[in-house]
């Protein structure tokens, strides 16, 4: 008789770490796909110039900080998201750095 109530436990527990999986897989998608009209619109206008590089630097760092965290402890939610995220964010501030480069 205990055999179903511990099979019952680990179906519930498994249940439990695909939502909450599915959570980390949506708030990485909507906070990830947040930077791409800001990367789309500095691409397009090859300036930055209104963004603040204290922010690109602390928030690329941060995000990278992130995605070293998701390595360590092997979350495909968080490694996913960070890894574009960063990618993105690297991209907006290579085009602040070389636009305050030239000035």
């Amino acid at each position: 008789m205990s055999e179903p109530v511990f099979s019952d436990s680990i179906s519930y527990i498994i249940d439990l770490l695909v939502k909450v999986d599915s959570i980390g897989y949506i708030a990485g998608l909507l906070t990830t796909i947040a930077f791409l009209p800001q990367v789309i619109k500095t691409w397009r206008s090859r300036s930055a110039r209104d963004l603040s590089l204290a922010m690109l630097l602390i928030f690329t760092t941060g995000v990278f900080c992130w995605l070293l965290y998701g390595i360590a402890i092997n979350r495909w939610p968080i490694i996913i998201p960070n890894v574009i995220t960063f990618a993105l964010t690297s991209t907006i501030l290579f085009f602040k750095v070389k636009k305050s480069a030239r000035s």
